[in-house]
């Protein structure tokens, strides 16, 4: 099935999940959104999927729904600090490291508890209420002049710039052990979240492309190397043959990975229309 957002003014989308081949469920989720603006926002989620973490599917998908919400929120905020003067940006870089995490905390509790928590107090009953919950998430916002995401827990966020450059900005400093990871039900969670937020001022110098993947993708290979030039083939591949042509495969990639993982692995590709070359491997649209 084909998931590539035509509707999309500057930006090709592409989307899939494959479930664990020894999984009774997945527990991943995903969700993108496009604003009336042609701004874009996606997110991924991991739901933890051990006993104590009963019903992290529900809370993988709660997370979703609630960073597309406040991410839309967020890229209005967004056009108008633009509008607005160095003054305007240093208000938003102030919202993306300290409004946002807590926003999303907090809007994801009332999601899955039908409370923000405040009546369970900080405490161990507040804690044992969200674990059944439990998720990661990464999420990001990309408007005409802002590249924005924010990270809690395991999986990846890779940026392939125009001139091929590849980073990870949301790599934490050390490395998750094991399989512990920091989650949307840990303490202060807002306080655990990874924040990047890049103002390259115009579309031009927006990144080519933009992945968000959960640690299934990148846990099914030996080296991290290995994951790097998965995207980097990706990448080169959306050039070469559209980006129809690679989120049809997409999935059958996805599914092998979980082979070699053993876990759900979803990835979002998000590729900038403007970076491509004129026939792009596809049809030009109407």
């Amino acid at each position: 099935m084909v998931t590539v957002l035509r509707e999309e003014k500057y930006w090709d989308v592409l989307y899939q999940s494959a479930q664990g081949p020894a999984k009774r469920r997945n527990q991943d989720s995903s969700a993108v959104r496009v604003t009336s603006d042609g701004d874009l926002v996606f997110a991924v989620a991991d739901g933890h999927g051990a006993p104590v973490h009963a019903r992290s599917h529900v809370g993988s998908r709660h997370a979703v729904e609630v960073f597309t919400a406040s991410g839309i929120e967020f890229a209005v905020r967004a056009r108008a600090a633009a509008g607005s003067g160095p003054g305007g940006f240093r208000r938003l870089w102030t919202d993306a490291h300290d409004r946002m995490p807590r926003e999303l905390v907090l809007k994801w509790r009332r999601q899955v508890l039908g409370t923000d928590g405040e009546s369970l107090g900080e405490q161990p009953r507040l804690y044992e209420s969200l674990r059944p919950f439990g998720t990661t998430l990464i999420g990001v916002v990309l408007t005409d002049g802002l590249f924005a995401a924010w990270q809690l827990g395991d999986g990846d966020l890779v940026v392939v710039d125009d001139d091929g450059s590849l980073t990870q900005p949301l790599t934490p400093a050390r490395p998750e052990l094991g399989d512990d990871t920091e989650s949307m039900c840990s303490r202060r969670a807002w306080q655990l979240m990874r924040v990047h937020c890049a103002l390259p001022g115009d579309p031009g110098r927006l990144p080519r492309l933009v992945a968000l993947s959960t640690d299934g993708l990148s846990n099914s290979f030996a080296e991290r190397d290995g994951f790097v030039r998965f995207v980097r083939d990706v990448d080169r591949r959306i050039t070469a043959e559209g980006p129809a042509a690679v989120d049809e495969a997409l999935q059958g990639w996805l599914a092998q990975a979980g082979r070699y993982s053993g876990d759900d692995t979803t990835a979002v590709v998000a590729r900038n229309r403007r970076t491509l070359p004129p026939h792009g491997g596809r049809e030009e649209e109407d």
